[in-house]
């Protein structure tokens, strides 16, 4: 009686080499990725990594048309799509009047029109749901080598930056005063948010590969107040996201990205309620003590 929840759980991933494969490749997203999402929440630019998600579509659709579903081009056109759209809209907000929020909307608005253009037309609908949605339960052992990759130069990259990383977030103008880092810092990490995204573009593809930067880390933001923690718990839900909705594709038949970016939604919704740093039930237990 007790062993049927256990033969649930582990069943999928003991029986079937793709489950284990979408099960590594998901984990290496919420070890690099997530914790990108952290610091994109922390310096306010969720928002940011959203248009920077659709920016990459046009040079990934392009890599398709050159040469189909091949790894490398998809992911060299991502990059060099995301990377474009960053540096035309910081220099569009330095030699006009327009701000960087918004140059940055225009851009990436563009690009999602272009890429979706370019894979309806010259290709299938099948091709421009893989492209939009990503394919997780397809992972090759490229796609896992790249995805572990980003991971592991996203990490060592964010251990080589903490504290200039933390220190932009509190007083960005305080580290432009006392040190020539911010400048280096500031292109490097919107460097691994477009490597990130491209990477999870793979398994999620463009509409999803944000969900897992910045829903764990909203999530996580009201469980813990330090940054460390923060990226702790901020990868924790990731990974249990990730579990739970390639478990949930596997019983239901529901397509596994938007599945794991809905539990990770859930496991928002559940720490804005019941979580301990600022959750609401937190803040009412809290209100009558400040009111005495």
């Amino acid at each position: 009686m007790w062993e049927a929840p256990w033969e649930a759980l582990l069943e999928p991933f003991a029986s079937f080499g793709f489950m284990r494969r979408a099960l590594l490749g998901c984990i290496a997203i919420s070890v690099g990725a997530t914790p990108v999402g952290v610091f994109l929440m922390l310096r306010r630019m969720s928002l940011t990594g959203d248009a920077m998600a659709h920016a990459i579509l046009p040079g990934a659709a392009v890599g398709y048309l050159v040469a189909g579903l091949s790894l490398g081009a998809m992911t060299l056109g991502g990059l060099i799509a995301g990377m474009a759209v960053a540096l035309l809209s910081g220099l569009v907000t330095r030699v006009t009047a327009l701000r960087e929020d918004a140059s940055l909307a225009a851009f990436y608005l563009i690009s999602l029109a272009l890429g979706v253009l370019i894979v309806s037309t010259r290709g299938s609908n099948v091709d421009l749901m893989h492209v939009l949605f990503g394919t997780v339960l397809a992972l090759d052992d490229a796609a896992l080598i790249l995805l572990c990759s980003i991971a592991s130069l996203s990490v060592l990259t964010l251990a080589a930056l903490f504290r200039p990383l933390v220190l932009e977030c509190a007083d960005p103008q305080f580290l432009r005063s006392v040190s020539g880092l911010s400048a280096v810092t500031h292109f490097t990490f919107l460097t691994l948010v477009v490597l990130n995204l491209v990477g999870g573009f793979h398994a999620l593809g463009t509409l999803m590969a944000v969900g897992i930067m910045i829903l764990p880390a909203a999530a996580a933001r009201f469980w813990a107040a330090s940054i460390g923690w923060l990226v702790i718990a901020a990868v924790a839900v990731a990974m249990l996201s990730s579990l739970s909705g390639l478990l949930l594709s596997y019983h239901y038949s529901l397509p596994s990205g938007p599945a794991i970016i809905l539990v990770a939604g859930i496991a928002y919704g559940v720490s804005l309620v019941f979580g301990p740093t600022g959750g609401l039930v937190a803040r009412a237990l809290l209100r009558p003590h400040f009111n005495s």
